[in-house]
């Protein structure tokens, strides 16, 4: 028994001496293929421990009121860090009005959240659901102290917290926790796809159909690559050596109340920050990275499937019958330009699923760098 416990300080210490050594090294992100460096706020510099007590905190529930949800209850490795769900729903059992958005190679995103013109940092971004009670989310607003407290108290953390905010006088603080978290969600990259072998040079990378569906997707014919182009897919797009910060919200016709262009109004785009008939219904266009894992669809999960997706597309928007959402998506005078249908072949439809599917990224789903570390 001495001796087992004698190994297990032996072990932390000589933890603790790898993240002293590294804490100023130069981090090492394990970007493959040469894709461009996450943009990395100046207030919340990169490091190992920083990045290491992030991940125990992105999967602690005692961040949440009740002790009964973490950052990865919404955000599940194995889902590309979504919930599943076609609308989050929070420690309380409150429903959000929108799905909880994949993180990954969120690093790159020059806009956060689905329709937030002004949120640009992860580390702002992290408060809302920390804090935030328009929905209840995790509902720490209030409890501040709390968090503080873990982070001093738990040994762990305690440890942590003095490698990665060194400079710090009292490096147990909500702010720090937020960054740890914050840094740690900038490591979450994926680009081990198929479509990137084959972009490297790896010809068998895709097959005869994901070839014939990767031109159907960069064709002015159906107009994909518009929204969801550059090499994250999106059009809200920045990374360290960006000239040019891309940025995009748009209107794809998912709903036109009474013919009207009016969105549900709990969930009404960029109108709801800007007042702007212009605004209704716009909505950030988000990676398609890992899109195969990340059902169902749309900013309040109410598409089911990829085929679905791709159905709405070639519509050029959707048809609700009946009921309170009623309306025809594709003649909202709010649609976006390149929402404009197209037609498709039963085999150019398979081709298109199968170039979409070459985005997954299976290494993404059991990385060790992410997992929770609670387990056993």
């Amino acid at each position: 028994m001495k001796k087992a416990l004698l190994l297990l300080l032996a072990m932390a210490l000589a933890s603790a001496v790898v993240y002293e050594m590294d804490r100023q090294s130069t981090f090492d992100w394990q970007i493959a293929n040469d894709y461009p460096l996450p943009t990395v706020p100046k207030g919340n510099p990169m490091s190992y421990a920083k990045v290491e007590l992030g991940r125990w905190l992105f999967h602690d529930v005692r961040l949440s009121q009740n002790r009964t949800v973490g950052c990865a209850t919404c955000h599940i490795q194995q889902l590309a860090f979504t919930d599943g769900k076609p609308r989050a729903i929070g420690a309380t059992g409150e429903m959000h009005p929108r799905s909880s958005m994949s993180l990954v190679n969120v690093a790159y995103a020059s806009r956060l959240n689905w329709a937030n013109s002004l949120l640009d940092h992860i580390e702002d971004q992290a408060l809302i659901p920390l804090l935030g009670d328009n929905p209840v989310e995790m509902g720490m607003g209030g409890r501040e102290a709390e968090i503080a407290k873990l982070l001093e108290a738990e040994p762990k953390y305690h440890r942590l917290a003095q490698l990665a905010f060194p400079d710090d006088e009292n490096p147990y603080s909500v702010l720090n926790a937020v960054r740890a978290i914050s840094a740690f969600v900038r490591t979450i990259i994926s680009f081990n796809a198929p479509y990137d072998e084959f972009l490297a040079g790896d010809a068998e990378a895709l097959n005869e159909s994901a070839v014939r569906g990767m031109d159907l997707f960069f064709s002015e014919r159906l107009e994909c690559f518009h929204c969801h182009g550059g090499f994250n897919f999106t059009d809200s797009t920045t990374h360290a050596s960006t000239t040019v910060e891309r940025v995009g919200f748009h209107n794809n016709g998912l709903y036109n109340l009474d013919n009207s262009g009016a969105y549900p109004p709990d969930n009404t785009g960029l109108y709801d920050m800007s007042g702007k008939p212009r605004d209704m219904g716009r909505f950030k266009a988000p990676t398609l990275r890992n899109i195969a894992f990340t059902a169902p669809y749309m900013h309040d999960g109410s598409i089911s499937t990829l085929g679905e997706v791709i159905d709405h597309y070639a519509r050029g928007g959707r048809l609700i019958k009946t009921g309170e959402y009623a309306g025809d998506g594709r003649l909202s005078p709010y649609k976006s330009e390149f929402v404009v249908g197209f037609d498709l072949s039963e085999q150019e439809r398979a081709d298109l699923l199968a170039f979409l599917d070459s985005l997954s990224d299976q290494t993404l789903l059991t990385n060790e760098r992410w997992s929770n570390p609670f387990r056993p």
